[in-house]
Order: C-alpha cells, then structure tokens, then sequence
C-alpha cells in the first residue's frame, strides 16, 4: 500500500502577485479600447435618432396631408429658433409633439453648420431646406464624429467623419 504525502493545495503569494500583475496590466490596455467603444455606440444612437425623426416627419406629413415639424426643443413641447440640436428635438404637427427626443449626454455637441433649427415636410414629402448636422465629443478625445445629412426631399444619411471636431 503507498501512502501519498499529502501536499498543500492552493496558490502561493508569488503566484497570487504575478496573476494579479498580468491582470492589472490586460486591464490598462483594454479601457482604453472599451471607451472608443462606448463613444462610437453613442455618436451612432444620436445619429440614428435624428435620421428617424426626419423620416417620422417626412412619413407623418404625407399620411395627414399637414405639414410636420422636426425642430430643436429644450422643454420638448415647443421648438426653439435659437439653440443646437444636443439640447434635444420634437416632431411636431400643429401643437401636437408626436416623438420628442431628450437633451444629448454631456460632452456631446450636435451641430448644424447652416444653422438650421426646424425642418418643415410639407403634405408632399418636400421639407422647406437641407440640414447637415454633425454629431460630436464636445472635446473630441476620440476623433470620432458623424454627419447627418437630411435633404429637401427628406432623403437621410449617415457618414463617419474622423476628425471628431464639430462646427461652432
């Protein structure tokens, strides 16, 4: 019959501390590459959000044969003529609001170049003039930043820009 010694199960402090180093030095490096994540999932959820404002616009003021609304809102029941986009936006026909989108996280811009605040569809489809609209950090650390283009047939885009700077 052999008898086997028994031995101490379990990690040794050395072994602790350099599983916990390895650790800590993975950690560093993948932060960073979440935030770029983080960042670029928001930029993206903005523009998203815009572009179905503008088709829930173009859409509502060809189904009621009124003209519709997407206009820059800070209390989301009345649109602004002074303002920018990251303060939030409406959907509106006559007073009626029928989607309201809230103010952008801090730290986040939306800005059109041509100053425009409200575009109106009229009962064709037609809205009254184009906007391009760049989503942005407000200091861009990520250079990351998208351009929502909505025409005056109320045709949408979306296209990634690297500089990450937007528009003043």
């Amino acid at each position: 019959m052999r008898r086997h010694a028994l031995r101490p199960r379990g990690f040794t402090l050395i072994e602790l501390m350099v599983t916990l180093s390895v650790l800590v030095v993975l950690i560093a490096i993948a932060v960073p590459s979440f935030d770029g994540v983080r960042v670029s999932s928001r930029l993206n959820a903005y523009a998203t959000a815009l572009v179905a404002g503008g088709q829930l616009a173009r859409s509502e003021a060809i189904k009621r044969n009124v003209p519709v609304t997407l206009c820059v809102s800070a209390d989301g029941a009345s649109c602004n003529t002074t303002g920018q986009w990251e303060t939030g936006w409406i959907v509106l026909t006559g007073t009626t609001v029928l989607q309201q989108q809230p103010a952008a996280a801090d730290g986040y811009q939306l800005r059109d170049t041509g100053g425009t605040s409200a575009l109106v569809f009229q009962p064709t489809g037609v809205g009254a003039s184009p906007a391009s609209i760049t989503i942005c950090r407000a200091s861009p650390a990520a250079s990351q930043a998208r351009l929502v283009s909505i025409s005056a047939t109320g045709r949408t885009a979306v296209k990634r820009l690297s500089d990450g700077t937007c528009a003043s």
